[in-house]
C-alpha cells in the first residue's frame, strides 16, 4: 500500500473520452446522407405468431444451436414475458445454474453458475458492462423486471469479443429490437400476488404489478420504437425468525442461588452436578415493503442496409422497507459470559423452579431477566441506469465498423433505524423480570416456549431507554442508533471495433477493437447514537402509537412501533466515528482497456465440417483503492475528536493475455460436438480493493504472544485467474428439441483468501503506539490476499424434450430437465469465516453445491399452458447482509423448492389475444435453513425461516 496518488493517464483518458461521440456522430450524419437514396434491403422479421412455453424453449435452442461458443439460453415466450416472473428465477432453469433466496423475502436473487459465488459471474445488459448498488461488482437480478427483457444468454466459454467476461460464466441480458418485428405491438398486464399462505405468520402478504409494452416501426420501416415500463408495489407477509446465538447453551450451577458458569475459581464449586439452561436467543417478526418502477426505451434507425443505429434507455427505481421488531436477551445475565450481545447492565441471574433430566434444564426461571425490545426499520432506495448507443456501417464489402458509447450509474441510500426499549441500565435488580421456559431439550433452541413476569408489550414497562450499555454505557449512551450508508457506482464505457470479411482459408472473418471502460465506486456511512432527549444517560421515554406482536417462535408478546421521524421528537443525534465506522468509508477507481481480435472460422478437420472462433484480449488495468488508517490504541472514543484517523491509498497495475477458442463439429444427424479453451479472469470484489486498515496490540493467548493485529483491505490484488477447458456434445431434434451432456474443468492460478498473514506495521506505527515485550512491528493482517492453485470441475446434463418426438398422442407436453455436478479441490481456511469457531475445518468455495438438478413437465395446445417446476441444490456456503448491510458467509442447507404455472390464452373472437395466468410458488413451503457444522460433522440449524407460499393470478392482452 503506498501512500502517494499516481495521476498517470489521467490526461490522455480524458482526451479519448470525446473522439468517439464525434466518431458516433459522424458515422450517423455520413450513412444517413450518403446513402439515404439507396433502395431497401429486405429485412429478416420477428413475427410472433408462436406464443407461450413451446415458442420460448423453441427460441432458446435456436440460440444454442447456432452460437459458436457454448452457450444456454433463456427466451421471453411471448412480449415481455419471461417464462418465471423474475430474471433469477428464469435463469436458475438453465444447467449448472443455482439460485439462493433472499433471506428477508424469500424470492431468488443472486445466482451460482457452475459452483462458483455469484461474484465469479459477469453480468452484461445489451452486451455492456454494468453497474451495481452493492459491494458486489454485478447488480442483483431483482432490479430487472422480466417485462423488460426480450432474453438471456449465459455464455460458458468466452470468445474474444466478449468484453466483462467473468471466471464462471458471463450473463447476458437482452432488451427488443423493435425493426425485427413486422408490425406493431402493444401489450399490457396486471398481476396480483398473495404470499405467505400457510407460513404460520398471523399475516399474509399481498401485491400488484402493473406493465405495458408498445413496439412500432414508421417512415418505411427506417425507424423503430419500443417502449415497456413496470410499477410493482407489494407488502409481503409477516415473517418469523428464531437466532439462538450460534445454538449457545450456558452451563452453571442449579443451586437457587446465582447461576455461575465459571467453576474454576475458588468458593465457586457446583453443590451439585452442572447443568445447561439455553443461553439467549433473539426472536424477531419481520414485514417487508416493496416498489419497483422500471422504464426500458430502445429507438432504433436504419435508413438503408448500411447502416443502423440504436439507442437503449434502461432505469430502475426500487424502494425497500425492512421492518424487524423482536425480542432478544441473555437468559443467565450478561456476567455470565455472553459476551458482546450483554452489557455491563446486565446481572447474572439466579435459578429456581428447575426440572432437571441428563444434564439439562428443560424447565426452570432465571430472575434479573434484562429484555430488549429492538425495533429496526430499514430503508433502502436504489437506483440503476443504463445508456447505450451502438451505431454499424458497412464501409464496403469487405469492412464495417462498429461503435459502441455507454454508461451505467447504481446509487443505493440507505437509512436504518435501531431502536431498544425495555428497563433502564439504573434499574434496580428487584424490580427486572423472570424468565420462565418450558420444553428445552439441550438443542431444540427454537421449540422452547417463554414466560416473562413483566408485560414487555405495555408502554408502561418497555421504555425505549439504553438497555444494556452496549455503547460504553453512562459515559456514552445510546437508546437506539441511525445509520446512513451511501453506495454510488459508475461505469463509463467506448468501444470501437472494425470487421473484415476477405477470407482466408477456415478464416471466413476478422474483428478487431478495443474497449476503454472507467469505474468508480465510493461507500460512504454516516452514523449516529441516538439518546434520549435531556442528556440523562438512563433517560426514557414512551413508546407512541405502538401495538403488540408476539415475539417469533418465543411465545412472548412485545410492543412494536415505527420510529420513523423519531430522531427529531424523541432522540437527541450524537455523531458516532469509531474504528468499525471510519473502515466503512472507501472508494475504488479502475481504469481497464482490452484490446481484441476474433477470427471466425469455418471448415473441415478430420473429416467433419466445424465453425467456430479464435482470438486474444489483452486486457490492461489501473486500479485505485483509498479508506482510513485507524490505530485503536489512539482510538479512545466514539467522535472525530477522541478516533483519529488517516486516508490512505493504494494503486497497482497489471495486464492480462486471454486467448480463447471454440469449435463446434458437424457430426451429421444434428448432432454437435464443441470444444472450448480459454484463459479467464474475475475481478475482487470491490470493497476488497480498499485501502485503509486498522490495528491495535492483543493480548498474549496461550501459545500466542501479544504481536500487533489488525484488519483492513487491499488495493494490491490481482485477480481471480483461471485455464478452462469445455467439452460438450448435444443433439438436436430440429429446433424442438436438444439433448447435451457437458463437461468443464477450471485450473485456478489465482484466487483470494481473506485470512490473517504475517504483516509489516512499520509504515503505520508512530511513537505512541504500544509494541509488544519484544518490541517487534511483525504482526497479522486480516485481510484479502491473492492464493494459488486448486481446480473446479463438473458434468452437466441437460434435457428439453417435446413427447411429440415420440408419438402424436402426447403432442403438447414436454419436459425440460437438466443435472449438474460439481467438484472443487478449493478448500478456505476457516479463519475466513467470519471468526466463527468452526474448530480445524476447512470451508467449500462460497457458492458451491455439488448437485443441482432442476426439472419442469409442461402441457401447451388449444390455448392452455400447465408447467410444473423442481428446483434442487445441496447444502452450500453462502452469503446474507447483516443488520450492518455488510455481506457474511453462512451454511446454508439444501432445499427442493416446487412451483406450479397454469394460463389460457384465447384463440379466436374478440377475446384473442387474451391470456389468463395463474402460478404458486414454494408449494412445499419450503424453509430456509442456516446452519453452522461443528468438529463432529453435525450441522446445527441457527436459524429457520418459513416463507409460506406464493400465489400469484394475473392477466394479460397483447393487440
Amino acid at each position: 500500500m503506498t501512500l502517494n496518488r499516481d495521476k498517470r493517464g489521467v490526461d490522455a483518458v480524458a482526451s479519448f473520452r470525446i473522439s468517439p461521440v464525434a466518431i458516433g456522430c459522424t458515422l450517423l450524419i455520413a450513412a444517413a446522407g450518403a446513402t439515404a437514396q439507396q433502395a431497401q434491403q429486405p429485412q429478416q422479421l420477428e413475427t410472433v405468431t408462436v406464443t407461450g412455453i413451446r415458442k420460448g424453449i423453441e427460441a432458446a435452442i435456436s440460440i444454442k444451436k447456432n452460437s459458436d461458443s457454448i452457450v444456454d439460453a433463456i427466451s421471453a415466450e411471448d412480449i415481455g414475458k419471461l417464462p418465471d416472473n423474475s430474471v433469477a428465477e428464469s435463469v436458475s432453469r438453465l444447467p449448472g445454474v443455482a439460485v439462493q433466496r433472499n433471506k428477508s423475502t424469500g424470492k431468488a436473487s443472486t445466482i451460482s453458475i457452475r459452483g462458483m459465488s455469484p461474484d465469479f459471474n459477469g453480468s452484461l445488459f445489451n452486451g455492456r458492462e454494468q453497474a451495481s448498488t452493492g459491494d458486489s461488482r454485478s447488480p442483483e437480478f431483482d432490479v430487472y423486471p422480466a417485462e423488460v427483457l426480450s432474453g438471456i444468454v449465459v455464455h460458458k466459454t468466452p470468445d474474444a469479443t466478449l468484453v466483462g467476461q467473468g471466471l464462471s460464466s458471463t450473463v447476458n441480458l437482452t432488451t427488443v429490437q423493435p425493426l425485427n418485428f413486422a408490425t406493431r405491438v402493444l401489450a399490457g398486464g396486471y398481476r396480483h400476488s398473495k404470499t405467505g399462505v400457510s407460513s404460520g405468520a398471523p399475516e399474509e402478504g399481498k401485491g400488484d404489478k402493473f406493465s405495458f409494452s408498445y413496439i412500432d416501426q414508421f417512415a418505411d420501416r427506417t425507424i423503430g420504437v419500443a417502449l415497456a415500463v413496470t410499477r410493482l408495489d407489494e407488502k409481503n407477509n409477516q415473517q418469523l425468525k428464531f437466532d439462538s446465538w450460534g445454538g449457545w447453551a450456558a452451563e452453571g450451577c442449579p443451586d437457587g442461588g446465582e447461576f455461575l458458569r465459571d467453576t474454576s475459581k475458588p468458593g465457586q464449586a457446583c453443590a451439585t452436578a452442572k447443568a445447561k439452561v439455553p443461553g439467549g436467543f433473539k426472536a424477531d417478526v419481520e414485514t417487508n415493503d416493496n416498489t419497483r418502477d422500471a422504464v426500458l426505451g430502445v429507438f432504433q434507425f436504419k435508413p438503408n442496409n448500411k447502416f443502423k443505429s440504436t439507442v437503449d434507455f434502461f432505469r430502475s427505481n426500487g424502494t425497500n422497507k425492512l421492518k424487524r421488531t423482536g425480542l432478544e436477551g441473555a437468559i443467565p445475565g450478561g456476567a455470565s459470559g455472553a459476551g458482546s450481545l450483554s452489557g455491563q447492565y446486565d446481572p447474572n441471574g439466579a435459578l429456581t423452579n428447575a426440572t432437571i433430566a441428563n444434564g439439562v434444564v428443560t424447565a426452570g426461571t432465571m430472575s434479573n431477566y434484562k429484555a430488549v425490545i429492538r425495533n429496526h426499520l430499514t430503508t433502502d432506495k436504489d437506483k440503476l441506469t443504463n445508456v447505450g448507443w451502438n451505431s454499424d456501417l458497412r464501409l464496403n464489402d469487405d469492412w464495417s465498423v462498429n461503435l459502441d458509447l455507454s454508461s451505467s450509474k447504481g446509487t443505493r441510500h440507505t437509512n436504518r433505524y435501531e431502536t431498544t426499549a425495555g428497563q433502564a441500565g439504573n434499574t434496580p435488580a428487584s424490580q427486572l423480570s423472570t424468565i420462565s421456559w418450558t420444553g428445552y431439550t439441550g438443542n431444540n433452541f427454537q421449540d422452547v416456549q417463554y414466560k416473562t413476569s413483566l408485560d414487555f408489550s405495555s408502554p408502561n414497562v418497555a421504555k425505549l431507554t439504553d438497555v444494556e450499555g452496549w455503547s460504553g454505557g453512562p459515559s456514552s449512551p445510546q437508546a437506539g442508533y441511525l445509520a446512513n450508508p451511501v453506495t454510488t457506482d459508475k461505469i463509463n464505457n467506448v468501444r470501437l471495433a472494425f470487421t473484415n470479411t476477405t477470407e482466408f482459408g477456415p478464416l471466413k472473418s476478422t474483428t478487431f477493437g478495443v474497449n476503454a471502460s472507467d469505474r468508480k465506486k465510493i461507500r460512504t456511512s454516516d452514523e449516529y447514537r441516538l439518546v434520549i432527549k435531556g442528556g440523562d444517560p438512563y433517560g426514557a421515554a414512551s413508546i407512541p402509537n405502538g401495538k403488540t406482536v408476539v415475539a417469533s417462535y418465543s411465545g412472548v408478546p412485545i410492543i412494536s412501533w415505527d420510529p420513523t421521524g423519531s430522531e427529531n421528537t424523541i432522540y437527541d443525534l450524537v455523531n458516532k466515528v469509531d474504528e468499525p465506522i471510519r473502515v466503512k468509508f472507501w472508494d475504488v477507481k479502475e481504469k481497464v482497456t482490452t484490446a481484441y481480435v476474433k477470427g471466425d472460422l469455418d471448415g473441415e478437420l478430420f473429416g467433419f465440417n466445424y465453425r467456430g472462433n479464435v482470438g486474444l484480449q489483452v486486457v490492461s488495468t489501473d486500479q485505485h483503492g483509498g479508506g482510513y488508517s485507524v490505530d485503536r490504541n489512539k482510538c479512545t472514543g466514539n467522535t472525530a475528536a477522541s478516533c483519529p484517523a488517516d486516508y490512505v491509498y493504494g494503486d497497482k497495475s497489471y495486464t492480462d493475455v486471454l486467448p480463447s477458442l471454440n469449435l463446434a463439429f458437424d457430426l451429421g444427424g444434428d448432432q454437435v460436438v464443441r470444444l472450448g479453451m480459454a484463459k479467464v479472469l474475475a475481478r475482487p470484489v470491490m470493497n476488497d480493493l480498499r485501502a485503509g486498515l486498522s490495528f491495535n496490540l492483543s493480548q498474549a493467548q496461550g501459545d500466542t504472544p501479544a504481536q500487533l493485529s489488525g484488519g483492513g483491505g487491499n488495493p494490491q490484488l490481482d485477480p481471480f485467474r483461471a485455464k478452462s477447458f469445455d467439452l460438450s456434445y448435444e443433439k438436436y431434434f430440429g429446433k424442438k428439441g436438444v439433448i447435451s451432456v457437458a463437461g468443464f474443468y477450471k485450473k485456478l492460478d489465482s484466487y483470494i483468501l481473506n485470512i490473517g498473514r504475517r504483516f509489516d506495521f512499520t509504515p503505520y506505527v508512530t511513537a505512541s503506539t504500544p509494541l509488544p515485550p519484544s518490541g517487534s512491528k511483525i504482526g497479522v493482517l486480516t485481510s484479502p490476499f491473492n492464493g494459488s492453485g486448486g481446480n473446479i470441475k463438473g458434468v452437466e446434463l441437460n434435457a428439453d424434450i417435446p413427447f411429440s418426438l415420440v408419438t402424436s398422442w402426447l403432442d403438447g407436453f414436454g419436459l425440460q430437465l437438466n443435472h449438474s455436478d460439481t467438484k472443487s479441490s478449493v478448500k478456505l481456511p476457516v479463519t475466513g469465516f467470519n471468526g466463527a469457531d468452526l474448530g480445524n475445518l476447512d470451508i467449500p468455495m462460497p457458492g458451491l453445491s455439488r448437485k443441482v438438478t432442476n426439472a419442469k413437465l409442461y402441457y401447451e395446445a388449444n390455448g392452455f399452458q400447465i408447467g410444473v417446476a423442481r428446483k434442487y441444490r445441496s447444502k452450500f456456503l453462502g452469503e446474507i447482509r447483516d443488520y450492518e448491510d455488510t455481506k457474511k458467509l453462512t451454511f446454508v442447507k439444501g432445499e427442493a423448492i416446487v412451483d406450479l404455472q397454469v394460463a389460457y390464452e384465447f384463440q379466436t373472437g374478440w377475446m384473442k389475444g387474451l391470456s389468463i395466468n395463474f402460478s404458486a410458488q414454494n408449494l412445499g413451503n419450503t424453509e430456509f435453513q442456516r446452519y453452522l457444522p461443528d468438529a463432529n460433522g453435525n450441522e446445527n440449524i441457527v436459524e429457520s425461516v418459513k416463507y409460506g407460499k406464493t400465489y400469484l393470478l394475473g392477466v394479460n392482452y397483447k393487440f
